[in-house]
């Protein structure tokens, strides 16, 4: 069995102090939307209280998938690193970032300075990180993809671009006549009714023909702040596609707070079986809990 956690969204808080030079038009109305609506609606210690629940769980790996900042100011991107050094080795934790982890132009390129050894290739020289890459851990062939790029103010879409595409459809491909678990990662969901018009994936149809002509055994991404198990047609069966509520989300009387989610991937006469649960916060002052389990493929 390999045992995979899948966190998202975490949105790492307090914001910093900004210096005069990062002041931005996209980033004032963040910072004012963070302290109006988002310090209250996230918390720190559900964000604890999930990641010692994950290292209870004693996972194979993990991965986050985008989101652990707000606007990608400096500090934020650097205690991110620290915050990923923390959860677990760069072989152990895998990530892929988000839209607020390119909230303005060259946000993209400081993240992975700091961040790459989590998104590097096997087969890369462990310096540079490109997109889409691969990360082999046991049964399991992990794809990460890049729908992070910098929006005008007061729009969160994505765009993965017909480059990464077409490199998505040669990793599909490559792995698709072994003994693999494919799992694609990606932070805006790649179904356009999921999101709103002005938080969408813009291609995400370059990403379901790819699914749909090499297939996939699973997807998984972030950005809509909530669990949400969907379905892409593949080559020969439906690709579950499953979304994570924001990690740090504080839990209210009438709504769950923060969760994650744990995959059981067992393979028996060459075919997989994958059973999710969604462990959380249920409500104020609750442990971590299992809010939820169902089979995803097989069975």
């Amino acid at each position: 069995m390999f045992l995979l956690a899948h966190i998202t969204d975490p949105h790492l808080g307090p914001l910093p102090q900004m210096a005069k030079s990062e002041f931005t038009v996209k980033r004032r109305i963040g910072h004012f939307n963070w302290h109006r609506n988002r310090a209250h609606a996230f918390s720190e210690e559900v964000l604890a209280a999930l990641i010692q629940d994950i290292r209870a769980q004693r996972p194979d790996h993990i991965t986050v998938t985008g989101d652990l900042v707000n606007l990608a100011l400096g500090e934020e991107l650097l205690a991110a690193r620290d915050w990923l050094t923390r959860l677990g080795s760069h072989q152990a934790v895998t990530v892929i970032p988000g839209n607020h982890d390119t909230y303005v132009p060259g946000a993209f390129d400081e993240l992975v300075r700091l961040w790459r050894d989590f998104m590097t290739d096997d087969n890369g020289s462990g310096d540079i990180a490109r997109f889409p890459f691969v990360r082999r851990r046991g049964p399991v062939a992990l794809i990460g993809l890049s729908s992070a790029v910098a929006t005008a103010p007061l729009m969160a879409t994505g765009r993965v671009g017909s480059d990464q595409a077409d490199a998505l459809g040669q990793r599909l491909a490559e792995f698709s006549d072994e003994d693999c678990f494919r799992i694609v990662l990606i932070h805006h969901p790649p179904i356009a009714s999921l999101s709103a018009w002005s938080r969408r994936l813009i291609d995400a149809g370059l990403v379901r023909a790819e699914i749909a002509r090499h297939g996939a055994e699973l997807v998984l991404h972030g950005h809509n702040h909530r669990t949400q198990i969907s379905r892409l047609a593949g080559p020969r069966a439906g690709v579950p596609v499953v979304g994570a509520t924001a990690a740090s989300t504080a839990p209210r009387s009438d709504r769950a707070g923060g969760a994650y989610n744990l995959y059981r991937i067992e393979t028996s006469d060459g075919k997989f079986t994958c059973t999710m649960s969604e462990r959380g916060v249920r409500y104020p002052g609750g442990r971590v809990e299992t809010l939820s389990e169902r089979i995803l493929t097989g069975g």
